[in-house]
């Protein structure tokens, strides 16, 4: 009786990782994906910063649901951890420490260089003190140190999800495929990061890198979550 009640938890606790793990992509893929991608001229200060002064309720909503994304992933953390320490228990806990690091600490801390745009060009002692260009330029430089905040957290990220898909492989929880799919994933990112610092003039293509691997590797995880949850507990490793 304990182990059926076990099942059952386990299958509810996968349930809700996978539900709140597609809340997270929808709301930072919103806030990357749209708002970022939407007022953000690459190059171009003085466009984007008329783009956030038309559109600065757009851009605080980027920042909320970026915060929010962070948030959550602060809970699937545990509950992936909850999951898989079964399998592994150390190994799971590097993992979940790995995805803590990347979004809840760095990513939201980072959040501040997308905020200070609000302010730099509102506040009336910023704009009494610095030219509309300087101000232009120092918008700009803060967005391009945001970008660079990601790629650090994506380095961490990218070691959680390494970590995550090897856990996943040797659960016999979740397929297989699924594990390798979220290492794939795990280097993609890796790619990214260093791969933008080494390798400057190459963005689109990391960028296409990241997007395809981790689409493949996180979309897949989290629909087996939310549709399948698990298939059954196993006893420590």
């Amino acid at each position: 009786m304990t182990s059926t009640l076990d099942s059952v938890s386990q299958v509810k606790t996968a349930k809700l990782t996978g539900i709140l793990y597609l809340l997270i992509i929808i709301l930072a893929g919103f806030s990357e994906g749209y708002v970022r991608s939407t007022l953000i001229v690459p190059g171009d200060a003085a466009t984007t910063a008329q783009n956030i002064l038309t559109s600065e309720g757009l851009f605080r909503l980027g920042f909320v649901t970026d915060l929010l994304a962070f948030m959550i992933d602060l809970v699937v953390s545990v509950l992936l951890y909850v999951l898989l320490a079964p399998v592994n228990k150390t190994l799971a806990m590097v993992s979940a420490a790995l995805r803590i690091v990347a979004h809840p600490a760095i990513a939201s801390i980072n959040l501040l260089n997308h905020f200070i745009a609000i302010p730099l060009l509102s506040g009336s002692a910023y704009i009494a003190t610095f030219s509309p260009e300087q101000l232009h330029a120092l918008v700009l430089l803060f967005l391009d140190i945001q970008n660079y905040g990601y790629l650090i957290g994506g380095a961490f990220f990218g070691l959680h999800c390494l970590l995550l898909g090897y856990l996943i492989y040797k659960s016999k929880m979740i397929p297989a495929l699924i594990g390798i799919f979220m290492s794939i994933a795990g280097v993609g990112y890796l790619v990214e990061t260093f791969g933008m610092i080494l390798l400057p003039g190459n963005d689109a293509i990391f960028t296409m890198i990241v997007a395809i691997t981790a689409v493949l590797g996180e979309l897949s995880l989290t629909l087996w979550l939310m549709i399948k949850g698990v298939k059954v507990a196993h006893e420590s490793i």
